[in-house]
């Protein structure tokens, strides 16, 4: 016979499972705040945007998308005029972050991101497949790093 608390942990491993195994574009619609991003580079590990990354995710009901991710601390422009900016202050801003837009579907455990426009333009009219777990308010999933290697992208759901 089945106790209370049986049943319970039952229920909980159940809702768990839901959680961590979210297959539609349903599960994953929301806005998400940044919590690392980290590449992985043979034997070498690196936070292309830092140990404490900015960045916002959003992905609406209607298959669209933006994300933007930065690293703090970017080095203002002297001449306060983004057309020109110093080759180091160009450089600093162009490898501190990304942006990118288009539109997303969710299937068979990854998010599919069809890159319209990206601040990193080889990426423009790629779809990228990346593998996708979802698990409460954390959503997490790995793909081809633009820097080489495969990256690792935590967000956590905004509230």
């Amino acid at each position: 016979m089945l106790t209370v608390t049986s049943v319970s942990l039952l229920i909980g491993v159940a809702l768990l499972a839901r959680d961590a195994g979210a297959q539609s574009a349903k599960d994953v619609v929301g806005s998400y705040t940044i919590v690392s991003a980290t590449v992985v580079q043979g034997d070498k590990k690196v936070e292309p945007f830092g140990p404490s990354p900015k960045g916002v995710m959003t992905l609406d009901a209607n298959g669209r998308y933006a994300i933007v991710l930065f690293r703090p601390g970017l080095p203002k422009f002297a001449s306060n005029n983004r057309d020109t900016g110093t080759p180091d202050e160009n450089k600093a801003i162009v490898t501190g972050s990304i942006a990118h837009v288009g539109t997303h579907t969710v299937a068979g455990g990854a998010i599919i991101f069809r890159v319209e426009h990206s601040t990193f333009p080889n990426w423009d009219g790629q779809d990228q497949k990346r593998v996708l777990t979802l698990s409460g308010d954390e959503l997490k999933y790995t793909l081809t790093s633009s820097i080489g290697g495969t990256a690792t992208v935590v967000w956590k759901r905004a509230k």
